[in-house]
């Protein structure tokens, strides 16, 4: 029965605990905790209410069929906003609150929200996967 193990086997071994150990935070589990500062029940009812479904179809918005936008299904999954802002919570309540600012020349409007209106539809918005 051996009685130790080599020195490149136990640095073998450290080697692979440590790439599993950086693997495993590697996931999409960043993109699965909720937005906080903001409510998505309240952002769903706001974009609702501010109907964006005119332009978009969203899942679970009665009415939310339009077709002048993308599908908002997995907006949560995005890389980006409007082909080309990061999909991070700043730049998509920024984006929220006026695109042309962003993005000029876009279609979608300034729908004259408040801050925390965008807060709470962003908040909604990550949950579509």
């Amino acid at each position: 029965m051996p009685t130790s193990l080599s020195r490149s086997s136990i640095a073998c071994a450290a080697l692979v605990l440590t790439c599993a150990g950086l693997l495993a935070g590697c996931g999409d589990d960043d993109f699965r905790k909720p937005y906080i500062g903001g409510d998505a029940k309240i952002g769903k009812q706001l974009v609702t209410q501010y109907q964006c479904g005119a332009c978009h179809k969203i899942p679970d918005v009665p009415g939310a069929g339009g077709e002048a936008g993308p599908d908002l299904e997995k907006f949560g999954r995005l890389s980006y906003i409007a082909g080309g802002i990061p999909n991070v919570p700043p730049r998509l309540v920024a984006w929220l609150l006026d695109p042309p600012a962003l993005k000029p020349g876009t279609i979608m409007p300034n729908m004259g929200m408040t801050e925390q209106e965008a807060k709470h539809m962003a908040a909604y918005l990550y949950t579509l996967r």
